[in-house]
């Protein structure tokens, strides 16, 4: 049986840049399906987008999630920065979005500014992703020498969005990805309202704590929303043990939870030193059976989204 397996990585001054380069080589011989560059403390000056960028050079046929904030993100300039990478690694890239606040680019023309809510802001900030996305299909992109024409205008289309939290007019300046569009992902530590996640995200990570209601909260909203369970990757998160000495165990156990609990994939946390998370991944991660595929659409067992008109 394959799962997907989604290794987290912390972007900035906790690891060296030749660490996390040695941590996704091994990643890729291990068959990690995706690596999710997480967004460092607020003080670190890298984004997660410009190191997936430096590694997805470095290793073209990995896959890879990149964390980004509501919170001094606009939408527009991220829904282009993430679409661009996604198009550069040819469909291997998706977006885990977190709540947050606002962006100094939003806020000045923000049509509600009694609205404060995180997860509505998530829920809005997340259609606004998908719209743009889908804004500019490959199919209207033509570059036909002959005739002079680029691209065929009638299909692409402003969004015009104006909601609570952002006013986005679009559409994005360039076409959708092999994929469709960048994989969106929710992280459901961020008290998200579960029929905006079932409606909005193709997948989404579970704590350990949240797991055990996760499952009814889930079928509710799947009811509620009208997606089916497969529309959506369900991953549980979970902490590595800090050794590799109980690696068979260690993926026996991870195996039984994530089918106790109906998880698609595990998302990996490491902990312990360099060398010892080296050792373990490339114990553990064979063992757990990682699936993978030409987009990271394709390897997380989801469909091409039916809007992106590719």
């Amino acid at each position: 049986m394959t799962r997907t397996i989604v290794l987290d990585l912390a972007v900035g001054s906790s690891r060296s840049a030749a660490d996390a380069i040695e941590i996704a080589a091994v990643a890729r011989d291990t068959g990690v399906t995706a690596v999710r560059l997480l967004d460092g403390d607020p003080d670190d000056v890298l984004d997660a987008t410009v190191v997936a960028a430096h590694l997805a050079g470095r290793f073209p046929e990995s896959h890879w999630i990149v964390d980004a904030p509501t919170t001094h993100n606009a939408p527009y300039n991220l829904a282009r920065r993430v679409l661009s990478l996604d198009r550069a690694t040819g469909g291997r890239t998706g977006l885990a979005l977190r709540a947050g606040d606002g962006d100094e680019v939003s806020e000045a023309t923000v049509p509600d500014r009694t609205a404060t809510a995180r997860h509505r802001r998530w829920a809005e900030y997340a259609g606004v992703l998908t719209g743009l996305w889908e804004s500019f299909p490959a199919a209207a992109l033509l570059g036909d020498q002959a005739t002079g024409v680029f691209a065929e205008s009638t299909l692409i289309k402003p969004i015009d969005h104006e909601g609570r939290f952002y006013r986005v007019a679009g559409p994005l300046d360039g076409p959708s990805s092999p994929q469709g569009r960048p994989v969106l992902v929710a992280d459901a530590r961020d008290d998200l309202d579960w029929a905006d996640v079932v409606a909005l995200a193709d997948a989404v990570v579970i704590s350990r704590a949240q797991a055990p209601e996760a499952a009814a909260r889930l079928a509710e909203a799947f009811e509620r929303v009208g997606r089916r369970r497969a529309d959506i990757a369900v991953l549980g998160r979970v902490e590595l043990p800090a050794d590799d000495t109980t690696a068979e165990r260690t993926a026996a156990r991870l195996a039984d939870w994530a089918e106790r609990y109906d998880f698609d994939g595990l998302e990996l946390v490491p902990t312990g030193d360099h060398d010892r998370l080296l050792a373990l991944l490339r114990a553990l991660v064979p063992r757990l059976g990682p699936s993978g595929g030409a987009t990271l659409r394709a390897a997380l067992g989801l469909l091409e989204p039916i809007g992106a008109g590719s």
